[in-house]
């Protein structure tokens, strides 16, 4: 096959769970046909990272992008028919290089990541089907953040109004893509209830790297104290929700029953609200690391607390891939299919979720079945190659179907 591959981001380094998702499918599937990359380069930072692609991309494209200002409700938003989320990416280099991209080569088929890039291939759907890679269902998550999220009424207001686009928007895709890839069930589910029944999609979990993650790839060792681990972007909504509710309703409990028990808050750009949590005995917010993997191995276990989804979390695969336990929302392990008390421990009340955590700081043999078991799930199911392979099945699938609708 010879694929385009349009990002929204460069995938390096590898600090995001979109990013490992991106850069794996692009790697695994040069290793059998030709990829051209094309990637939005924010504010222009990442030129230097062009040797990582051109290792295995035929051709390697980065269009500096700066972000405009978000426009106001009041003249320009109201009466754009785009959703604000998807007209904030406007990039007219991005549509030459696309052009002459399609006029130079013959593509089998194009990969977009995520709505945001929909616009600049719709017109182009007639020359070379496209297909439409998420790292979530962006109307699903916007309505999860409006339940979760302390919104004022303003914010409120300008949401609905997106809302509304998105679904119009939503749904023009689905009917025009050739395929839409999903990171779990849940999502296609959603799809499918709201947005088109017949919508071809396909349902690819996210991954991890087995050799990178694992327990002897660095050195490392449990804390002495029971120790629990949160990993991720810190400026992202669902994860400063996640930890404002363990914070609020989860800690104390915890606390009550291991009072020796340590927290560790690990991920780049935390925002204010989340350096503040450092405040508090035996927390401890380390920002930016260079290599997550020593931290997943000073934890007795993972939390997940995330009331906020779409998609599937690479904190949790990393983890259990690192031998650390999880303990999580049934939303944070959406798609994953991980069965409580065997691969992870799973909980959805405050309450519930303050048990889950006590049983596995306090509970030796448990945690080590956890572990065990958590390691040989991620083993046999969510190594990066068998996934992409599935991915690639999918994608020739469908070319040959395309092929034979135009020779009838």
């Amino acid at each position: 096959m010879n694929l385009l591959f349009i990002l929204p981001h460069v995938p390096w380094p590898l600090d995001r769970g979109v990013y490992q998702r991106t850069f794996h499918t692009l790697r695994e599937l040069s290793r059998r046909h030709t990829v051209d990359l094309v990637a939005i380069d924010e504010n222009g930072a990442s030129a230097r990272h062009l040797p990582v692609f051109q290792e295995f991309c035929r051709e390697v494209k980065f269009i500096p992008f700066v972000h405009p200002p978000w426009e106001k409700l009041f003249p320009h938003r109201l009466f754009q028919p785009l959703p604000a989320s998807v007209n904030h990416w406007r990039c007219p280099e991005l549509t030459t290089v696309l052009e002459r991209q399609l006029s130079k080569n013959s593509y089998d088929l194009v990969h977009i990541m995520d709505m945001v890039l929909a616009p600049y291939v719709l017109e182009h759907r007639h020359q070379v089907p496209f297909v439409m890679d998420r790292s979530r269902v962006d109307l699903q998550f916007q309505l999860m953040e409006h339940r979760a999220l302390n919104f004022t009424w303003k914010e409120k207001l300008l949401r609905s109004e997106g809302y509304i686009k998105l679904w119009f928007f939503e749904k023009k895709v689905a009917r025009l893509a050739s395929m839409e890839v999903v990171c779990g069930p849940d999502d296609e589910t959603f799809l499918r209830r709201y947005i088109n029944a017949d919508m071809p999609v396909t349902v690819m979990v996210n991954g991890v790297d087995l050799e990178y993650f694992r327990p002897g790839a660095v050195p490392g060792t449990r804390d002495e104290l029971p120790t629990i681990v949160f990993c991720g972007a810190m400026d992202y909504n669902p994860n400063i929700d996640a930890l404002n509710w363990y914070f609020t309703e989860i800690h104390a409990r915890v606390v009550a029953d291991v009072p020796e028990v340590r927290v560790l808050i690990v991920g780049k750009d935390p925002v204010p609200e989340v350096r503040a949590r450092a405040s508090l005995p035996g927390v401890t917010v380390t920002g930016s690391v260079p290599d997550v993997r020593p931290w997943y191995l000073k934890a007795w276990v993972q939390m997940v607390p995330l009331r906020i989804g779409g998609g599937t979390r690479l904190k949790i695969v990393e983890s259990l891939a690192m031998g650390t336990p999880v303990v999580s929302t049934t939303i944070g392990a959406q798609g994953l299919n991980l069965v409580h008390n065997q691969d992870a421990l799973l909980a959805d009340t405050a309450e519930d979720f303050a048990a889950q955590l006590i049983r596995s700081l306090t509970d030796p043999a448990l945690r080590e079945n956890v572990r065990e078991t958590g390691m040989a799930t991620a083993r046999e199911r969510f190594g990066w190659p068998a996934i992409v392979r599935g991915l690639e099945k999918r994608y020739e699938e469908l070319i040959q179907r395309l092929r034979g609708s135009k020779t009838v």
